[in-house]
C-alpha cells in the first residue's frame, strides 16, 4: 500500500514529501533502498516483503528523497546523509515505530550508518548490504563521473562503463536524472574505524563475492564492536540484492 507523509520544513526540509510502504504485522523492520532504485524495485519486486512478513514482519519502507514517488530536490545539499537519516527517524515517529532493526542496501546502508550515529537508540540492530571498504574509500566509483553521466544527452554519450552502468539503471528506473546527479553529489561524511567501534548495535555486513563496487566486506564489518559478515557467493552489486542466501542471511539475523 503506497502512503505519503509530507510534515513541511520543521521534519523533511522544505515540505518534502516522502512516498513509503507499510505492510504486514509484527517486529517492524524499516528498509532503505540504494541509489537510483527505489522501494518496489529494490525490496517488493525481488520478494522481500514478501519473505519478510512471512517471517513475521511488519515492514516500512521508504523511497528515498529523490527517488522513486517522494519529492525530487535537484540540489546536492538536499541529500545531505544527516537529512536523509531523519527521514527515516521522521518516518518511524510517523508510523508510531520508535525502535526497529534497518535493512539498507548500498546507499541505503550508507544512510543506515549515519542513522546509527545521529539516531541510537532507533535502530535495534541493523543488515548493511552492498557495502563494503567502499565505504572508507571508493574502490572503482568516480562520483564527479556517476553525475556528469546523470546529465549527459544519453548513455552512448557516456564514456566511463561504471557510469554508464549507473545511468542506464536510473534511466530503467525512470528518475529524474538532475535528481539523481544532486544526490550522488550530496555531501557525504564517511566515519572511521574508530567512530563505527563506539556504535553498540549489533550489525551484519552484506556483500555479493564478485561485487567490485563495495570491494570486501571485512574492513566494514570488523569496524564494528558487535559486526559480523556474510559473503554471497557468485553474485555481484546488482545480483545479491535479490539473492535468497541474502534475504535468509537478513532474516536469520533479524531473529538474533
Amino acid at each position: 500500500m503506497r502512503r505519503f507523509i509530507s510534515k513541511g520544513a520543521g521534519l523533511f526540509g522544505r515540505g518534502l514529501s516522502i512516498a513509503y510502504d507499510d505492510v504486514g504485522e509484527g517486529p517492524p523492520v524499516v528498509l532503505i533502498h540504494g541509489f537510483a532504485s527505489n522501494r518496489e524495485a529494490n525490496w517488493r519486486f525481488p520478494s522481500w516483503y514478501d519473505a519478510l512478513t512471512r517471517a513475521g514482519h511488519r515492514v516500512l519502507a521508504l523511497d528515498v528523497r529523490g527517488h522513486g514517488a517522494s519529492d525530487k530536490p535537484h540540489e546536492p545539499s538536499a541529500y545531505e546523509e544527516g537529512l536523509l537519516a531523519k527521514d527515516v527517524v521522521n518516518l518511524m515517529g510517523h508510523a508510531g515505530i520508535k525502535r526497529a532493526p534497518v535493512i539498507g542496501y548500498s546507499m541505503g546502508s550508507f544512510i543506515a550508518i549515519r542513522l546509527m550515529v545521529d539516531a541510537p537508540r532507533a535502530v535495534e540492530r541493523a543488515v548493511l548490504a552492498g557495502i563494503g571498504e567502499n565505504y572508507f574509500a571508493p574502490v572503482s566509483v568516480d562520483t564527479e563521473a556517476v553525475a556528469e553521466a546523470m546529465l549527459a544527452p544519453n548513455a552512448d554519450a557516456v564514456a566511463d562503463p561504471v557510469a554508464r552502468g549507473f545511468r542506464t539503471f536510473a534511466e530503467r528506473q525512470k528518475n529524474d536524472l538532475k535528481a539523481m546527479a544532486a544526490c550522488f553529489r550530496r555531501p557525504r561524511k564517511a566515519f572511521s574505524p574508530a567512530d563505527l567501534k563506539r556504535i553498540q548495535t549489533p550489525v551484519l555486513v552484506i556483500c555479493g563475492e564478485m561485487d567490485t563496487v563495495t570491494g570486501s566486506g571485512a574492513p566494514l564489518a570488523t569496524a564494528f564492536a558487535q559486526g559480523g559478515l556474510v559473503t554471497i557467493p557468485g553474485k555481484d552489486h546488482m545480483s545479491a540484492v535479490g539473492d535468497r542466501n541474502t534475504k535468509a542471511a537478513a532474516i536469520a539475523f533479524l531473529e538474533g
